[in-house]
């Protein structure tokens, strides 16, 4: 390719209204152009970036014995209502309605529309195990779409389904797609890890996420000293604590009258934080539920929602708060409520004694807390905390907070939606079961952000190999006036072409600095120079994006130092 006849434009400025990395380099980069909020044109040079990802994914996808098709973008209402997604998937849903007035969605995901496919394709516990992927367009309408393509509305995704005859045979097709995917990760060049996940609105028993480390992540990650254990935090675990001790003080009431705060408690009584707990105030339907953690911990609302009967939990109001504790927020405690409520303590609390709670009276909280003696023992105790750094692993080790931006998700979704929409095939004994089935996306065009994250210096971006518009750069300065400079560089760049390195000519005839700024911000892996005073030496500059010094090299070491 010669730039001279490639569409490529850079940006000098940072553009203002790029708050990340990935973004301001994608736009400086000219790889991106902004159509509407969350809506992107990918350029040539953006386009040859995310085809390679794209290559790279389909080639292992067809490695692992997944299936390429191609489903509708757009998809009818009537499906997602058979599995009831229509309204639960919530705002996030884009529905249109045609010139007859029919409603449909742009697909955010194509459970429905896969589930509908193979019902009507297979029958047979013979034609299983079989898996299906496309590399599609996708839309979600995030409320405050960001970052670029990082948290998009529009996206291009590999989505992948599984179809098996019994749970067994779909833990080995996850397996598969588990050691698909690591594979992919691998050959990209990013630094990654597999966490244990919460399924979130697609359902299912077990799922895993890919995660780019990076430290602009938005996901926190939990991973343990002692062990490969790897874990979002959403769903990360710490060991059990230690058996409660027994009570050394008694309870009494103690004077807190502008401290509201597990900390300023803290502070006023010098006392560890981890003395105190948090009172959470909820409402699950008509019930009035306190939430339990210690005062250094946060509630973990994932962890919490999966507490028996709190799917739907709010926040309390302060009326309520008033009508079932008496009290105001600040003051909140499980001690002698005014109306019966229900208390969920988190593990370490329902551990802890000599409890520092509020009093549920403005101004007052309780020292020397102890349950079974001065309040029932917890209606539940349930893990509903974040872990934090430091934490003791179940396996022993500590654990360890990094942060991640998720590339991929594998579920097992068992049979939830081919029940949903009555899909069943006929078992080895001739009965009509209802087969299992596993789910698994990549973002493609996520991908491509979360390696930039990951892999920049001052000057740009610097692309894992694999990832390159192109391997290697030939700069030719001063083309226009110095033919045969102009000839040599023509020579050479068809040299490497048929060497089979993948490259490009920078002919446009731009002055060193501006050329060379160009070639490191889009981040080309190599880049040889040549000169009318190289020429003269029998040599080409040669210099590597991650390299700090120029090399003069003859033809045959440069072609050595590119093989290596």
């Amino acid at each position: 390719m010669r730039l001279s006849q490639f569409h490529l434009r850079t940006e000098k400025e940072t553009p203002a209204d790029a708050e990340v990395v990935s973004h301001k380099l994608m736009l400086k980069a000219g790889m991106l152009r902004k159509l509407a909020a969350g809506i992107y044109t990918w350029s040539p040079l953006g386009l040859r970036v995310l085809r390679k990802v794209e290559g790279i994914v389909r080639d292992e996808m067809n490695a692992a014995g997944a299936i390429e098709l191609l489903m509708p973008s757009v998809q009818p209402r009537e499906l997602w209502e058979e599995t009831g997604r229509w309204e639960k998937f919530g705002g996030q849903l884009l529905k249109i309605k045609d010139r007859k007035d029919a409603w449909y969605c742009y697909g955010p995901t194509h459970e429905e529309v896969i589930t509908d496919f193979a019902r009507a394709e297979l029958a047979s516990y013979k034609q299983l195990p079989v898996n299906f992927y496309q590399i599609q367009t996708k839309f979600r309408d995030e409320i405050r779409p960001r970052f670029g393509v990082m948290r998009s509305r529009e996206f291009l995704m590999k989505d992948a389904y599984s179809f098996d005859i019994d749970a067994a045979s779909m833990a080995g097709s996850y397996q598969a797609m588990h050691a698909a995917y690591t594979r992919i990760f691998t050959r990209l060049g990013l630094d990654f890890r597999a966490v244990q996940a919460d399924s979130g609105a697609i359902g299912g028993d077990a799922s895993q996420e890919f995660h780019v480390l990076a430290d602009s992540g938005e996901d926190a990650i939990a991973f343990s000293t002692g062990s490969d254990y790897a874990a979002n935090v959403e769903t990360a675990r710490a060991a059990e604590p230690a058996p409660r001790p027994a009570p050394t003080e008694t309870m009494r009431r103690v004077e807190t009258p502008t401290q509201k705060t597990c900390e300023d408690v803290a502070a006023l009584l010098q006392i560890p934080l981890a003395r105190t707990a948090k009172s959470v105030a909820l409402m699950a339907g008509d019930a009035f539920v306190l939430a339990l953690v210690r005062g250094d911990h946060a509630v973990n609302p994932i962890k919490l929602a999966k507490v028996e009967g709190l799917a739907d939990y709010r926040m309390a109001s302060e009326a309520e708060i008033g009508q079932f504790l008496g009290s105001e927020p600040g003051f909140l405690g499980p001690v002698a409520p005014v109306a019966p409520i229900r208390v969920i303590a988190d593990r370490e609390v329902a551990a802890m004694a000599d409890i520092v709670f509020g009093a549920n009276a403005a101004g007052y909280h309780l020292a020397g807390v102890n349950w079974g003696r001065d309040l029932p023992e917890p209606d539940v105790v349930a893990d509903i905390r974040d872990v934090v750094a430091g934490d003791r692993a179940e396996d022993g080790g500590e654990l360890k907070l990094v942060r991640g931006i998720e590339v991929g998700h594998v579920f097992q979704l068992g049979r939830k939606y081919a029940e949903a929409m009555d899909f069943k095939v006929l078992d080895a004994d001739g009965k009509a079961v209802v087969p299992y089935m596993g789910c698994y996306g990549i973002g493609v065009s996520r991908i491509v952000a979360a390696a930039i994250e990951q892999n920049h210096d001052a000057a740009g971006i610097v692309w894992p190999a694999a990832m390159a518009p192109w391997q290697v750069a030939v700069c030719v300065i001063n083309p226009k006036n110095e033919a045969h400079v102009a000839e040599a560089a023509d020579a050479l760049y068809r040299e490497l072409q048929a060497a089979g390195f993948e490259t490009v000519l920078d002919d446009r005839g731009l002055r060193p600095g501006s050329m060379f700024a160009d070639i490191e911000l889009i981040g080309i892996p190599h880049r040889v120079v040549v000169s009318a005073r190289g020429l003269s030496a029998g040599t080409y500059e040669y210099r590597a994006r991650t390299g700090s010094d120029s090399e003069n090299l003859d033809r045959e070491s440069l072609f050595l130092r590119l093989k290596h």
